[in-house]
């Protein structure tokens, strides 16, 4: 039992008044004092007290079988069918009782006949809210709001008809001093066992949060209503509303703290004038606008530059057709020749000049296409075709060449054409034991933008076929060849970028955590479109020396943004997802589906330039000698 004390609250005097004060608590009603006497409760001591409470009153006579006077009197509906432990307090129309323990109130046995359909009205007081009749505790009743009303003088009186003898009790809320009680005010209020309805319609009750261990509770607000209510089937309770889950709007505009607040100054420093702050904002708009300007020209003459480079490309087609297409293998012996092949083959020439300089090693048939494709056709008829390889190659698809939808799943004109290929192509590796490699895909689209499909699966195998990309596409048998190459990549980065190498090594960066990702796809998820296409062009021609000059060219483009404290932001940037250029892509618009190293300004030209740059350290011996250091067996 919780004990409480309000004597600051309550004043006692001399002479203690007949009415408590108003807003006197009760919360001490029930507490211990060995100084106080517990007074005996009889019958004739409750009849004499309730004589008092009236004021005059006149007196009840309650016998072993006057109950019916009594209920009369008092205004009770006594109904024994039902087992009352509680008298609900709760306002809650269709709230169920809550029992509240009352371990200390004391019990007058009285007999009374059965009422059959009655409930039960019981007054009780604004200043006392917690009456208990059963000695079973609980949870407490939920809890509603309502407005205060009206109350009337009566006396907290409660009946316990649990067991075969009625028990009536007159509750003292309070007794500051027991050889003085206090009289209260009490206002009349109507419960039943299975429900409370009170006779005439009342606004919501506000009940405070109540501790079933508790014997007194703060005052409550009480209906005054002195009619009974008239006997109702018992309902189920109801569920509360749910909470409205709609969110305030914002203003479109700027906030109160955004229009006082400094975005000039850093907040650990004094504000600036107003006038001041102002200045400087509009200077820094400004800025911004040049910016944003310069950033526009920029792009649009780097823009202009490639439609001249690809229209001196186009009209150096009678060269090419001159001196070039007759015999290709010319160009390794004319430097001049060379170059313009470094400049970019014409689109027209592009098919013919890729299948002459990757060459046909393994000796394929013009058929062969065909009949992979009709092998693959059967195993997809039987459901022999594996379907987590499907599933890898459908996803593969999905992810080639958004920017140009050409080979979107399903709507794509060349969708088809693709799935075919590389259905073909894993039909031809089965033979050899090897499964799908994630990322062909992109290898098989770019052949087929530039030829039909049975050339371009017969150029696919054969280039898949150099030693270089053969060792990233063998699976596990190839694993010492491909950690053979990672050396020889760091080697290279060594002798020719030795600030980015030490760099990689203090967080512990090794190529296999970025080279199969440009290697596997050859670039085309890292470098825009344009780019990729003339990058393809010299790999055609010099073959895996120029894979790996372009992934250091990579690297020399990236060098600013490569040096960071952590290693995870490393690795983002890396994979081409770092936020910060994320974010200023989106700012300005860019897309963001043509090369992931766009949004760090990788293009065609910032590239070769770092290519054309390197010529003062590399050397093609240098490759060999690493080559034949590394894989002597090759």
């Amino acid at each position: 039992m919780d004990h409480h004390s309000d004597d600051e609250d309550s004043p006692h005097g001399s002479a203690p008044p007949k009415r408590l004060p108003a807003g006197f608590a009760l919360d001490d009603a029930f507490s211990d004092n060995e100084d106080i006497d517990v007074p005996e409760f009889s019958p004739a001591a409750i009849r004499e007290e309730l004589a008092k409470s009236m004021n005059g009153a006149q007196s009840w006579n309650v016998g072993d079988a006057g109950l019916d006077d009594l209920v009369t009197k008092i205004g009770f509906s006594v109904d024994p069918d039902a087992s009352v432990s509680t008298f609900d307090i709760d306002a809650g129309h269709d709230s169920p009782p809550s029992p509240l323990h009352s371990p200390t109130s004391p019990r007058i046995q009285s007999h009374s006949p059965s009422h059959q359909d009655s409930l039960y009205e019981v007054p009780l007081s604004s200043e006392f809210s917690q009456v208990s009749l059963d000695d079973h505790q609980s949870p407490p009743p939920p809890q509603h709001e309502e407005p205060e009303e009206t109350v009337s003088e009566y006396p907290a009186v409660q009946i316990d008809l649990s067991n075969s003898d009625a028990v009536t009790t007159e509750v003292h809320p309070d007794r500051p001093s027991m050889d003085n009680p206090q009289p209260m005010q009490l206002p009349q209020r109507s419960v039943s066992h299975d429900e409370f309805r009170p006779s005439t319609p009342s606004s919501p009750l506000q009940v405070p949060s109540l501790n079933t261990n508790a014997v007194s509770t703060p005052s409550l607000p009480l209906p005054t209503s002195t009619s009974l209510p008239t006997p109702t089937t018992p309902k189920a309770p109801s569920t509360p509303p749910p909470p409205n889950r709609h969110r305030p709007t914002r203003s479109a505009g700027p906030s109160m703290l955004d229009k006082v607040i400094s975005k000039t100054r850093p907040p650990y420093l004094p504000p600036k004038p107003r006038t001041e702050d102002r200045k400087h904002q509009q200077d820094w708009e400004e800025m911004m606008k040049r910016s944003r300007a310069a950033e526009e020209k920029r792009r649009k003459a780097l823009q202009d530059r490639r439609l001249a480079r690809e229209r001196r490309i186009e009209e150096s087609i009678g060269m090419w057709e001159r001196d070039i297409v007759p015999d290709w293998t010319v160009v390794h012996r004319n430097s001049n020749l060379r170059r313009l092949w470094w400049q970019g083959i014409p689109t027209k020439l592009r098919a013919p000049m890729w299948q002459a300089a990757v060459g046909n090693a393994l000796a394929l048939s013009k058929d062969a296409f065909k009949t992979c494709l009709s092998r693959a056709k059967r195993a997809l008829a039987s459901g022999t075709f594996p379907t987590t390889v499907m599933n890898l190659l459908e996803e593969d698809i999905r992810t080639t060449l958004p920017s140009i939808h050409l080979f979107a799943p399903e709507k794509g004109p060349m969708y088809q054409d693709l799935r075919d290929m590389l259905c073909a192509w894993v039909v031809a590796r089965s033979d050899e034991g090897l499964g799908y490699v994630v990322g062909v895909a992109k290898i098989a689209a770019m052949i087929l933008l530039n030829m039909p499909p049975a050339p371009a699966f017969v150029v696919m195998r054969n280039l898949l076929e150099r030693h270089c990309l053969r060792s990233f596409y063998g699976g596990m048998a190839s694993k010492d060849d491909v950690e053979a190459y990672y050396r020889i990549f760091d080697t290279l980065l060594a002798d020719g970028m030795p600030k980015i190498y030490f760099n990689f090594k203090q967080h512990q960066v090794s190529p296999a955590a970025y080279l199969p990702d440009w290697l596997v796809p050859l670039f085309l998820d890292h470098l825009p479109f344009e780019a990729c296409a003339r990058v393809w062009d010299v790999i055609m021609l010099e073959g895996d020396a120029f894979l790996y000059r372009a992934a250091l060219a990579i690297l020399g483009v990236l060098e600013p943004r490569l040096f960071f404290p952590d290693k995870k932001e490393l690795l983002e940037l890396l994979r081409g997802e770092n936020k910060a250029a994320l974010e200023v892509a989106r700012r300005e618009g860019r897309l963001l589906n043509n090369g992931k190293y766009e949004i760090y300004g990788v293009d065609e030209e910032s590239l070769w330039e770092r290519i054309d740059s390197m010529d003062e350290w590399w050397r093609e011996s240098t490759w060999k000698r690493l080559i034949e250091r590394e894989l002597p067996d090759l």
